[in-house]
């Protein structure tokens, strides 16, 4: 997996992850290609330099940190979450509804709601957060 320096016709300044350089190339041929700000498909590569790692060994410790790191803080974002709103279960879509309408106070909230539901809400301009928690993690 490499990670390529973008940019677009406006200049717009992105990252994208391709598998080779080749990949990269054969999504842009293919017009697969787009800017995330303003959905252009004229990309191109900006020049970056090499990233010389001096072993495999430290690549993988530094890696393995990064993903505990990064899991660490999902999980403490995911606690947050859970401490600073109000558990609906699985009235979620309908309390949401009713705080976007005006019906309920506004209020931070969380609760169950299946893809199709949050479907429903994000086309209605509701706008919500899905987040996978695990069950054992779940504050009440």
């Amino acid at each position: 997996m490499i990670v390529l320096n973008l940019h677009c016709r406006h200049e717009h300044r992105f990252e994208g992850w391709f598998a080779s350089v080749d990949a990269f190339d054969d999504q842009k041929a293919r017009g697969l290609l787009s800017c995330p700000i303003c959905n252009c498909g004229e990309v191109s590569r900006l020049p970056c330099g090499p990233r010389i790692i001096s072993s495999a060994r430290a690549c993988g410790d530094d890696a393995d940190e990064s993903i505990a790191a990064v899991q660490n803080l999902l999980r403490e974002a995911v606690k947050a979450i859970a401490r600073d709103s109000e558990n609906v279960g699985e009235r979620f879509p309908e309390e949401a509804r009713k705080i976007h309408y005006n019906e309920s106070p506004a209020r931070s909230i969380r609760g169950t709601a299946s893809l199709r539901e949050t479907r429903d809400l994000l086309d209605e301009g509701i706008v919500v957060l899905p987040l996978p928690v695990p069950p054992s993690e779940e504050t009440h």
